[in-house]
């Protein structure tokens, strides 16, 4: 009888190799469910399970009729996940990499930049890829691209990013230096209907997430106040960050799952926090009165080319700002386009920079010795003396704009801004008095201003005065402050008497549009009483006649009351020692003109500041009567329609007191 087809033997090592195979699957399967099965878990669960962040809309920043000065456009950026791409032995790949032509012209790359994404994996050292034309032997500079996705030959690409979370590196890539790529930006500002289409091609790695960009849709109108965020959406000036707390929103996130495509499966989520999308702030300005300050800075450019030149428009009544400029600026959409030699342009020189106030100063001596009743606005003082006797010292008068024939009266002492006049004025008060009227009007200390770098001016204490200082600080000089600073000391003589905090908010809204705080009129404190601000204000109208010293301010019909100042500024002078020498320049003035109307019953006031524009400027010398007077009246002119501001006397005795003689 015949033996089977198998011998013994045979059926012996099949059943030995039999039992070794299961036996190898059998260790294997413990390996993976005993052994190591808390390893694996883990990996799966890093692999799987991610906290999708969802982000929040950041706030807009509103003008004081609700148009937009800053806000969040919706962006979704595409991108390709490297650790959920095919290999290249999956029969998938290649007709994934036949679709990449139509993703390219959907994204709007270049196929080949495209392609050089898709198979760039990993970040060459910096030192790999700073290779020089004298080293011909060295690494070449730029990208090595490696089409077959070998370790060894593969290098980085600029446009590829890692971020650096949730990825094993190949050990011989980091022994290298190299960085494995785990995700690398195709396109951002995607419309919805091209990501629709890209969805639809199915290429494996593709994702898509919801971004939001900063933009400012006026360019550079307010920039100085509105300020920026920098690339990584982060706010660095402005109100932008000053008001960041109401603004910024808060991110919110859920736990969830992805599937190999990267698309989340929305019936694995877990725990989830929705996000808080940004307040609103609604500001003050008005970007009408914005857009035609700007417009005169840029006439003043064109006109004179200014060092700098800042204009400030607001309201008398309760401190809030309708308008704040300065030359140059900036757009804030372009911030990282400005060369670093001109990055100043940035800075808000209306409060981050001091200036010699000059002649408009003098509003702190008139006001004090009126309120003090040491003098009327008839009282006369002899402005022909050269030299006065003060505390028992000799002291040298400074000098004047114009001759006098007569003694002045404290009311021809504004008009005519006469230096020695003021000098007499803050004499009669002493160096202390003097001294706290000034700080109540504001100089030598910040004034709260919303927007950032504010400065507090230089104004020293009485203690480390010069005895001829009693004789300059009253005419702007060894005293310097903002913009800002000047224009709110006009304001409280505009107010009635009182310092106002200077505001730009008006209101936050929620992301509903609902207000949720309201801003109102802050006071910093009296500085004088009704009636002295109501003299005062009569005193500055005559600087804005014929017979004063800025007719060029004057506005058909309107009580127009100001103050001119022509500062000379400080340059360094050789002496025949060999030394410089600090000396006040006869050919860089700073002009200015700050006033307010009605005055009688004023609704508006207004700064010009314009920074050495002799050369340029009527018989080479900047004078604020014939540089910035004009266009205080040209910004009056239009702000009057616009605001509609009405002329007039009240019939309120107390709101204006009559210019006959003797009365304070």
């Amino acid at each position: 009888m015949s033996k089977g087809f198998a011998s013994t033997y045979r059926i012996f090592v099949l059943a030995t190799g039999l039992l070794g195979v299961f036996g190898l699957l059998g260790a294997r399967l413990v390996w993976l469910h005993v052994i190591d099965r808390d390893s694996l878990l883990r990996n799966i669960v890093k692999i799987r399970r991610q906290i999708i962040v969802e982000k929040a809309r950041r706030g807009d920043i509103l003008d004081a009729h609700g148009a937009i000065l800053a806000t969040s456009h919706s962006l979704l950026v595409v991108g390709v996940d490297r650790s959920a791409l095919r290999k290249p032995d999956d029969k998938l790949c290649a007709k994934d990499e036949q679709k990449w032509p139509q993703l390219a012209a959907l994204l709007g790359l270049p196929l080949s930049q495209l392609k050089k994404i898709f198979t760039t994996r990993f970040r060459e050292p910096a030192a790999a890829t700073t290779a020089t034309a004298a080293s011909p032997t060295a690494a070449p500079a730029g990208l090595v691209f490696n089409f077959d996705l070998t370790p060894a030959k593969s290098a980085a690409t600029d446009a590829a990013t890692d971020d650096g979370d949730d990825v094993e590196l190949d050990p011989a890539a980091d022994a290298a230096g190299r960085h494995e790529i785990r995700w690398a930006k195709l396109a951002e500002d995607i419309s919805e209907s091209a990501a629709v289409e890209i969805e639809k091609l199915g290429i494996q790695g593709i994702t898509r997430d919801r971004v939001y960009r900063r933009s400012y849709p006026h360019h550079q109108l307010a920039s100085h106040l509105l300020g920026y965020l920098n690339r990584d959406e982060q706010p660095v000036a402005g109100l932008e960050r000053y008001a960041d707390f109401y603004l910024q929103g808060q991110d919110g996130w859920r736990e969830g799952e992805r599937d190999g495509r990267s698309r989340e499966l929305a019936q694995f989520r877990t725990r989830e926090v929705p996000r808080a999308d940004g307040y609103s702030v609604k500001l003050s300005i008005d970007t009408n009165v914005q857009d035609i300050i700007e417009q005169e800075l840029a006439h003043i450019a064109a006109t004179y080319q200014p060092l700098k030149a800042t204009i400030i428009v607001s309201r008398p009544d309760d401190g809030f700002v309708l308008g704040l400029a300065n030359y140059p600026s900036y757009d804030p959409n372009e911030y990282n386009k400005i060369p670093k030699q001109e990055q100043e342009r940035m800075k808000n020189v209306a409060v981050a920079d001091v200036y010699d106030p000059g002649s408009v100063f003098k509003i702190v001596a008139a006001s004090a010795a009126l309120e003090e009743n040491l003098v009327t606005r008839a009282t006369r003082f002899n402005c022909m003396l050269e030299k006065i006797s003060y505390k028992g010292r000799e002291l040298k008068l400074p000098g004047e704009d114009h001759h006098f024939d007569h003694d002045l009266s404290v009311a021809e002492i504004i008009a005519h801004s006469s230096n020695r006049g003021a000098a007499q004025l803050a004499m009669l008060l002493g160096e202390e008095r003097f001294d706290r009227y000034a700080r109540s009007f504001g100089f030598g200390r910040t004034l709260g201003f919303p927007v950032g770098g504010e400065v507090p001016g230089i104004f020293h204490p009485v203690k480390d005065w010069n005895p001829i200082d009693i004789t300059r600080l009253p005419m702007g000089q060894s005293v310097s402050v903002t913009v800002l600073q000047m224009h709110q000391a006009m304001s409280a003589i505009a107010s009635g008497g009182v310092l106002l905090r200077p505001q730009l908010i008006r209101e936050i809204r929620d992301a509903s549009n609902e207000p949720v705080y309201r801003y109102s009129r802050v006071e910093l404190g009296r500085v004088v009483s009704t009636r002295t601000a109501s003299t005062m204000a009569q005193l500055l109208m005559g600087v804005a006649t014929k017979d004063g010293t800025a007719p060029e301010a004057a506005i058909t019909g309107y009580e127009v009351a100001g103050k001119t100042g022509t500062t000379q500024k400080l340059e360094e002078e050789m002496q025949p020692s060999g030394k410089t020498k600090l000396v006040y320049s006869h050919k860089h003035h700073v002009a200015s003109f700050v006033g307010f109307f009605p005055a009688s019953r004023p609704q508006v006031v207004i700064s010009v500041i314009i920074d050495d524009v002799d050369a340029h400027a009527p018989n080479g010398v900047a004078y604020g009567a014939k540089v910035a007077a004009p266009s205080f009246k040209h910004i009056g002119e239009q702000l009057i329609p616009l605001l509609n501001i009405q002329a007039g006397r009240p019939a309120i005795a107390t709101n204006l007191v009559a210019f006959e003689g003797g009365l304070r």
